[in-house]
């Protein structure tokens, strides 16, 4: 498939309409990674190609943190991206960079769990990235590996079902546990994935070890060998196939 990212897609939202309807007549997916900030049009114009979408949020969406650093007033366009996204069959993943000093409110946290939870359901996964420093943020320091286990820690005492911790290679809570029996369900590190314990009934993923449900959109694979999983294209050769396509 096609993952739309860096820079926001929305951005390029024609090319990428272009693109992911050409791609999805061949049987690939296209996903976005997305500040989410999108109008109901544009998410209707996306959902014509868009099987999947991960929207990021930033510092819990805690309002002081987005005026001050994303320039911003506040989040809810994106919670009404996340609304539209769950009306047109979008799967949708949610992503938090916890920035520390500035971003890291465990209570802002707790909410911004409430919210995502109260649109999509229990069953969303909720992603807690490690932030690292760059740009005009280089005097903050690394989030701290404990900052990020007490936000899963809320998440799942607010309800979330599937919460993750991101940006720490190797870290437990990078893999997908059964919230029956706990067990682990999909092995990761990083972008890899290393073992599958699931069983397909019916259509349904299901936990190989007590059978409850795991909710996941389309297949799960073993990770391709590293060097066959990015594959580089200039952008005038793919530009240049688009329009070919286009043209038929």
């Amino acid at each position: 498939g096609i993952t739309y990212t860096y820079n926001e897609p929305t951005i390029f939202m024609e090319f990428a309409h272009d693109v992911g309807v050409l791609a999805r007549q061949r049987g690939l997916f296209n996903t976005f990674v997305t500040n989410g900030y999108m109008t109901p049009e544009a998410v209707k114009y996306a959902s014509e190609f868009l099987d999947a979408a991960t929207v990021d949020f930033k510092g819990n969406a805690d309002e002081k943190f987005l005026r001050k650093y994303v320039f911003v007033p506040d989040a809810e366009p994106i919670f009404e991206t996340l609304a539209e996204m769950k009306k047109y069959g979008i799967w949708v993943e949610v992503t938090d960079l916890v920035v520390p000093e500035v971003g890291d409110d465990l209570e802002k946290a707790r909410w911004l769990v409430r919210r995502v939870i109260d649109i999509l359901g229990p069953d969303v996964p909720i992603h807690f990235l490690r932030f690292h420093p760059d740009y005009n943020l280089q005097h903050l320091p690394p989030t701290p590996v404990e900052t990020l286990e007490r936000h899963v820690e809320v998440a799942k005492e607010e309800g979330a079902r599937f919460a993750y911790v991101g940006n720490v290679p190797g870290h437990r809570y990078e893999h997908t546990y059964c919230p029956e029996c706990g067990r682990v369900v999909i092995r990761r590190r990083g972008f890899s994935i290393l073992e599958i314990n699931l069983v397909e009934r019916g259509g349904e993923h299901r936990c190989k070890f007590c059978g409850a449900k795991i909710p996941i959109r389309g297949r799960v694979m073993p990770t391709w060998r590293d060097e066959f999983r990015f594959v580089y294209v200039p952008i005038q050769t793919f530009t240049r196939w688009v329009r070919r396509e286009v043209n038929k």
